[in-house]
């Protein structure tokens, strides 16, 4: 790449917080986009028609500070009784504005538009029923035909639209894309946002500009690859419409909140997104403060932005692509990513550091057992581990004492400063780190590094262990590695003063999770200056790492936030289904309320518990329909012995 030529499309500075321009759209008395702060909304998951219900769940809602609310109607009585929810609303001076959320019903959405400050429209389902499993093909011909049917059904949504001064939304999610777009793109970002500038090409012939854009998804590499190729798409024809950010089918819990800031923290980083839901299994008020933290910590990430000079030589790929670093012992090229654990201030308490490597101690044997979600290498700091230390990690100790030792053992390693590495040299031929505190004059040292491995022609290359207070900052840095083809692995360090551990996840996932979204990191290191568990902050960084895709080590739960089409608890079923398959790690299930994103949603999935009427589920394996009819109170229960005959079961 020529050095004085930016290649970015998708974020505005690649360095530095620049959010993205977007045309201002009018929702109700709270616009959006534009200088506009970044709206926060939710979803209510109480019957339509239960006006009572859905009123008072939107009183809290209200009070817990969102900027919108959206509500399903998924009939026509449900979208005239948006009227009434309204009017109720507004007797008790709640003026907050409302969004119909609608699927297969075209006339659904006309009423809905009559009535609310603005309606979500799926292009997947627009106008058609669920997409057929069976291998359609489309002739050039049948999918031009396609794309005029649209344009039918849509028009008069957007003369009613107008008129009423109604906002619409293309809200695009990857489980339920056509048939017709995926005989043509597959199941893909692209098919993604094909399917979305269908309908913003028929708008802007309408002269229709009153439009928001999402790309949802339940994995967060699709999520954020879909948005950035949007953004390029929407830019290189000139749209500046704004976009709603979500991770949809979140989760609950812990879970749910590192994927949702994952997803969203990555984009809000790169500049783009002008409102944001966080779609939990939980009640809806739940939502607002997640979302909350997450945009201040975007927002306060632009009081420390580098100088627009580092913007010269960025490189931003939209779609995800490992980076090319070596292999040292168990650390970069194509291992999974590391886990280390910083107990650099704390007493070396063998038990201790038992348990940071993933041991639990079992009463009955009186024997420590081994887990999945132990730390790789524990960083000790200046101190030793007693002769009698347990031998179940690999320790980092500073240069110094690293030095001091007369016989360094194997599972002992060096972590140098920059002046130690570039004035003793490296004396380890094995394993040993490098810690670089950013911003330092990133060319020369990365310069240096790659000379004197060049000097050395035996050893490995030093781990970098990184921080920044910004981690834009980070992220150039290690683009600059891959320019000047520095092949050090990289790990990323973050050091935090929070004491409340949700904080915790969602800023660190925020900041570090789009390094693995990216293929940028060969490992994770938080550390807290607070008293925050060490053992948590071990599995918040496996938990980060699902999150992305990038080292799976506990079962992931696609599980919806439910709406006004659940007929189930859904929380309480996800629970009961968590509480019973914990155990299986890799094991991916998906949890939905209804039919309208459930199979696709779930599409990589390895099983599906969907709601498909009052009282009643369907079991899937692999997309694939198993069992139907199933009632509710016997599901969870079949849902395993489904699993246990598939051959994928093993005891707790």
């Amino acid at each position: 790449m020529d050095p004085g030529k930016a290649n970015y499309t998708y974020s505005f500075s690649p360095s530095r917080n620049v959010r993205r321009k977007t045309r201002v759209v009018q929702i109700g008395d709270t616009p959006l986009g534009g200088e506009f702060p970044i709206r926060i909304q939710t979803m209510t998951n109480r019957s339509t028609l239960d006006t009572r219900a859905i009123v008072g769940q939107c009183i809290r809602i209200a009070h817990a500070g969102s900027d919108y609310i959206r509500l399903a109607a998924q009939n026509v009585k449900e979208a005239e009784n948006l009227a009434v929810i309204k009017k109720e609303l507004q007797n008790k001076n709640i003026s907050i504005p409302l969004i119909a959320d609608i699927h297969f019903n075209p006339k659904l959405a006309e009423i809905a538009a009559r009535i609310v400050e603005k309606v979500r429209i799926n292009p997947g389902n627009f106008i058609s029923t669920f997409p057929r499993t069976d291998k359609q093909k489309y002739s050039e011909n049948d999918y031009q035909q396609g794309y005029e049917k649209i344009a039918d059904r849509l028009i008069p949504l957007l003369a009613v639209c107008k008129e009423h001064g109604t906002a619409l939304r293309i809200g695009v999610n990857h489980g339920s894309l056509s048939n017709r777009i995926m005989d043509r793109f597959g199941d893909t970002p692209a098919g993604m946002v094909e399917s979305a500038l269908e309908f913003v090409t028929i708008c802007e012939r309408e002269n229709f500009h009153q439009l928001v854009l999402s790309m949802k998804s339940s994995n967060t590499r699709v999520m954020v690859e879909a948005y950035r190729l949007l953004v390029e798409k929407l830019d290189a024809n000139g749209f500046n419409y704004p976009l709603h950010l979500g991770v949809t089918e979140a989760g609950l819990g812990e879970e749910g909140r590192i994927k949702s800031a994952v997803g969203i923290g990555a984009l809000l980083n790169d500049g783009i997104g002008d409102t944001i839901r966080i779609s939990l299994t939980e009640d809806p008020e739940c939502e607002i403060p997640v979302a909350r933290k997450i945009i201040s910590f975007y927002l306060d990430r632009r009081e420390h932005d580098p100088k627009p000079s580092d913007d010269k030589t960025a490189e931003m790929p939209v779609h995800f692509n490992k980076r090319n670093s070596a292999s040292v012992r168990n650390v970069g090229e194509d291992n999974p990513p590391v886990v280390i654990s910083d107990a650099s201030d704390q007493p070396f308490i063998p038990d201790e550091v038992l348990k940071q490597s993933g041991h639990r101690f079992d009463p009955r044997k009186k024997e420590w057992t081994k887990g999945d979600q132990g730390a790789d290498l524990i960083y000790l700091g200046n101190q030793l581990p007693p002769p009698d230390s347990p031998d179940v990690a690999g320790y980092i100790l500073n240069y110094q004492e690293w030095e001091n030792l007369a016989d360094s053992p194997e599972n002992l390693f060096p972590l140098y400063s920059i002046n130690e590495y570039f004035s003793v040299g490296n004396r380890s031929k094995d394993m040993h780190f490098l810690k670089v505190d950013l911003p330092p004059q990133k060319e020369q040292l990365i310069e240096h590094i790659n000379k004197k491995q060049q000097e050395s022609r035996t050893g490995s290359w030093p781990i970098l262990i990184l921080s920044a207070q910004n981690p834009k900052e980070l992220r150039s840095f290690v683009r600059e590695m891959i320019q000047q083809e520095c092949k050090s692995p990289v790990i990323l360090y973050n050091r935090y003063q929070e004491n409340d551990f949700e904080t915790f996840q969602l800023k660190s996932s925020c900041d570090l999770g789009v390094f693995f979204i990216d293929g940028l990191g060969d490992g994770i290191c938080l550390s807290s200056t607070t008293t925050l568990p060490r053992e948590q902050i071990i599995a918040t960084s496996f938990a980060i790492l699902q999150a992305c895709r990038a080292r799976i080590s506990s079962p992931e739960y696609i599980s919806c936030p439910s709406c006004g089409r659940t007929l189930f608890d859904l929380q309480k079923v996800t629970a009961e289904i968590r509480k019973e398959t914990a155990h299986l790690k890799g094991i991916k299930i998906g949890i939905m309320g209804c039919i309208v994103n459930g199979p696709g949603e779930m599409a990589d999935a390895d099983y599906g518990y969907v709601g498909s009427g009052k009282g009643k589920v369907t079991l899937f394996k692999n997309r694939k329909i198993v069992k139907k009819g199933v009632s509710s109170d016997k599901a969870v229960d079949e849902l395993i012995e489904l699993i246990k005959d598939s051959g994928d079961w093993i005891d707790p």
